[in-house]
């Protein structure tokens, strides 16, 4: 069995769930849903879907740095939306940061997070 490495960001609802932001198990990495949360736990850029998609997506590279690996080596990522009429904030976003790297990816509309001022949460899976 390959050693699994894990990262916590520290946020609270790590503990409470039990889950790593990011596990690497070999040369794959998979990160958990990751929200637009600054380092201190506050929500960024709430109503604006765009700041919120920026932020959520460089949460994903800080997990990524801390296992080895960059946003180059993501394969595939999973938009969870609370409003799928603003895809294109969120899509252009995603692009600025992916559109070199093409991963596989989908946007799904959710009824709702765990907090009402989340617009957005990204999961990502890196191989390298």
């Amino acid at each position: 069995m390959q050693e699994r490495q894990r990262y916590s960001s520290g946020m609270k609802w790590e503990s409470i769930v039990g889950y790593s932001r990011a596990v690497r198990v070999g040369n794959r990495i998979y990160v958990t849903g990751t929200t637009a949360t600054d380092e201190s736990g506050n929500i960024v850029g709430i109503g604006d879907a765009y700041t919120q998609t920026v932020q959520s997506i460089k949460n994903i590279e800080r997990a990524l740095h801390a296992l080895n690996a960059e946003l180059k080596h993501v394969v595939r990522t999973r938009m969870f939306v609370t409003d799928i009429s603003r895809w294109e904030e969120y899509g252009g976003a995603h692009g600025e940061f992916f559109r070199d790297v093409m991963p596989a990816t989908s946007m799904i509309e959710i009824s709702k997070l765990i907090d009402p001022n989340m617009l957005i949460e990204i999961e990502a899976d890196a191989e390298f």
